[in-house]
């Protein structure tokens, strides 16, 4: 018999959408007949990222610079173990997504110091070195006749030297100060901006180590029937050598065999292909061998209600949209005050003559008001798009405001239905259990054929994949709370203990 096709997601499905198992964990196929002790639906954990405003987040819903790392080449000679908060760490100094964002940041931190250096006196020195010959005729310089005699045709070569210091500076300028105040916000929201790239590496990270444990657990389980299959074929290949099975038993304990072999290859090939995934997220190198340090059980869902109330002062998604609904508004000052005056200073001070060393001291200060009176509609159409832009900063703020309470409360109550689904899976994978013992019982006291059993074993294959599948659901939902919640990384170690 086929084993019962357990849902078991594919990270690149999952990471699509948001890298974060927010596929699902689907629980056993129902589409044929189930055993008696079969599986509980796997409630579908949150994905608080998904259709966000937040450009970090809304990053995540497709392929992109999250799912990518700068990968570590140091291998360290044979196998370490990584925990999750060890895997979380390499994410964040490898995962190319926070990279990207902390270069962003560096963008926008040279966009605000440009903006401050305009504001400030520039200083330039020159120094130059001139020969030249003029033509009288060009310029139409003569003489008047009472002269007696005429100008020649040239000036004949002459030159000159001068080195000067010029410095020139805003006096008044409002809207340069304006657009420097719009920058420093800027800044403020791209470092917050990246403080929440890191919560989304946090929830990439820990979907992709629990799928990895969860596929250990599944080979660790496959290992384990496979090795009951054995002992029961050659117990059943006895009865029937002995002539007390039949040979319908034999074949039947052969076939049993064979699965329990083929779903070890495939749950080793399914380990090893989610070890490389987290690989890619982490920046563990792919040659480097690795196994989970620990099997994250079933830990109770922890009381945050008061936490969860107070979550939009805790998302850093948020506090940086509010900064860019402050730097639109200082845009908008910015575009109104290019109507006002504006006084700026030019000085320059320096030597000059025909030999640098008697050089004639020579200075010169000039101010300057400048008005703007016409300018064909530029300052107004300046206005008008600070204007678009502010009214869309404050919607999309309004509209995170919203989405950080629907994240938590989604989340929230995927997190108790996929406990729920944990305990009940328990339940059902300690009766198959003994289903199963009281099968091989009957077996082989002669109660019983071994159809019987074979159901029984089926039974708890899909109890025991269940059950991974639902506390697979359920750690993925606590780490989509912590997203929500924000500061992730801070509540792993609250979320989650080592065994």
């Amino acid at each position: 018999m086929g084993r019962p096709k357990a849902g078991r997601i594919t990270l690149m499905a999952l990471f699509s959408l948001l890298l974060a198992a927010a596929a699902t964990a689907q629980s056993v196929d129902s589409s044929g007949p189930l055993p008696s002790f079969g599986s509980v639906a796997t409630p579908r954990p949150i994905n608080p990222a998904a259709n966000t405003t937040n450009p970090s987040a809304r990053a995540t819903q497709t392929l992109n610079p999250y799912l990518g790392s700068t990968p570590d080449d140091k291998v360290v000679d044979g196998e370490i173990r990584l925990s999750l908060s060890d895997a979380v760490s390499r994410g964040l100094r490898f995962n190319l997504g926070l990279i990207d964002s902390e270069q962003a940041d560096a963008g926008v931190r040279a966009a605000r110091e440009h903006a401050f250096s305009e504001l400030l006196p520039q200083i330039s020195a020159r120094a130059q070195q001139s020969y030249q010959q003029l033509s009288y005729r060009e310029l139409n310089i003569k003489l008047p006749v009472q002269a007696g005699f005429q100008l020649p045709p040239t000036s004949g070569n002459f030159g000159y030297s001068e080195a000067q210091i010029t410095a020139q500076s805003p006096v008044v300028n409002l809207s340069l100060r304006d657009k420097y105040k719009q920058q420093k916000a800027l800044e403020a929201s791209s470092l917050l901006s990246t403080k929440d790239a890191r919560d989304v590496v946090v929830y990439a990270v820990g979907a992709a180590y629990f799928q990895v444990v969860a596929s250990q657990a599944r080979l660790d389980t496959t290992k384990a029937a496979l090795a009951s299959a054995q002992e029961l074929n050659a117990q059943v290949e006895d009865q029937y050598k002995s002539e007390v099975s039949p040979e319908i038993d034999s074949l039947r304990a052969k076939v049993e065999l064979s699965t329990a072999e083929q779903r070890v290859v495939d749950a080793t090939n399914d380990l090893e292909k989610d070890k490389l995934t987290l690989d890619r997220v982490t920046g563990v190198p792919l040659q480097q061998l690795w196994a989970p340090s620990s099997d994250y059980g079933y830990v109770p869902l922890l009381d945050l209600k008061s936490e969860e109330s107070h979550a939009s002062e805790t998302r850093y998604d948020i506090a940086s949209m509010k900064q860019a609904v402050t730097a639109a508004e200082l845009g908008v000052k910015a575009a109104r005050a290019e109507r006002l005056p504006e006084v700026s200073l030019v000085a320059g001070y320096g030597g000059g003559g025909v030999n640098p060393a008697n050089y004639n001291q020579v200075y010169g200060v000039q101010g300057t008001v400048s008005v703007p009176i016409f300018t064909s509609g530029r300052i107004r159409s300046d206005v008008h798009a600070a204007d678009a832009a502010l009214v869309q900063r404050r919607a999309e703020y309004r509209d995170l405001a919203g989405r950080v309470d629907y994240d938590v409360r989604v989340a929230r109550l995927d997190a108790q239905a996929s406990e729920s689904a944990v305990k009940v899976a328990a339940g059902n994978r300690t009766l198959a259990e003994k289903a199963l013992t009281q099968s091989e019982d009957r077996y082989k006291n002669g109660v019983t054929n071994y159809l019987e059993v074979l159901q029984a074993q089926e039974a708890m294959v899909a109890a025991n994949e269940n059950y991974i599948a639902s506390l697979f659901s359920f750690n993925v939902a606590k780490i989509a709370l912590a997203r929500a919640l924000g500061s992730s990384e801070s509540r792993l170690t609250t979320f989650f203990s080592e065994r």
